[in-house]
């Protein structure tokens, strides 16, 4: 009986001792009443768990199951370690497989950063130089080419303007009023017998059939048009 009570007090005390012990962990961790008694191997599932519960709340449960396997294999002191010594816990921390990846990514993308922004200052006076190129050409090359742009499209619309069907009508009409008058001019000439009857026939009769042919074509011109 005396031993059995000794073995009781000293047990008393031990968990005394594991409970006043400082922890660093926070309340949701360091207050539960199974965190401050590190579970051993063949203890209850729920005491294993109370140990990652701080840890598996970012996790997947696969990768918690791997976190848990490993604090499985440790000893007493070396969980009780954990909870007290927050250097020991960093260290298993970043031994895990998990964070190592996170670790790594994290420095691949911090480094290709970083090299992106070299890069970028690199090319700063490449681009400086590029815009003071570009403001010369807004304000010498392209103000020539709009000047230019602007003839060709007014010599544009003249071209088109002559090319129009009314403007087509009214040569047309003013060759037939020239031809008429070039008739009448010649027949004044024979009358005052300038010319001489042979000569007059057949430039007479060059100049009629001038007149006749545009004539017909000015006709058909008009008909087209309006209908």
């Amino acid at each position: 009986m005396f031993r059995f009570w000794g073995s009781q007090e000293q047990q008393e005390q031990s968990r005394a001792q594991d409970s006043s012990s400082p922890s660093w962990y926070p309340p949701s961790v360091g207050s539960s009443p199974t965190s401050s008694r590190p579970s051993t191997p063949g203890s209850s599932s729920h005491g294993s768990f109370s140990l990652s519960s701080h840890t598996t709340s970012h996790v997947s449960p696969s990768e918690a199951s791997g976190i848990i396997n490993q604090l499985k294999d440790k000893s007493v002191d070396e969980l009780r370690k954990l909870l007290s010594d927050e250097d020991a816990y960093n260290q298993f921390l970043l031994s895990l497989d998990q964070v190592k990846m996170q670790n790594n990514l994290r420095d691949e993308l911090r480094n290709e950063t970083l090299q992106l922004a070299r890069n970028n200052l690199e090319k700063e006076p490449q681009i400086m130089e590029l815009r003071n190129q570009c403001r010369i050409i807004r304000t010498t090359e392209l103000a020539a080419a709009q000047e230019k742009l602007n003839e060709l499209e007014k010599r544009k619309e003249e071209t088109m303007k002559s090319l129009s069907p009314s403007s087509f009508l009214q040569k047309l009409q003013e060759a037939m009023n020239k031809t008429e008058e070039d008739s009448e001019a010649l027949h004044r000439q024979l009358l005052e017998h300038e010319i001489e009857l042979g000569a007059f026939v057949q430039k007479y009769k060059k100049l009629r059939n001038i007149y006749h042919r545009r004539a017909l074509i000015h006709l058909a011109a008009r008909a087209s048009s309006t209908g």
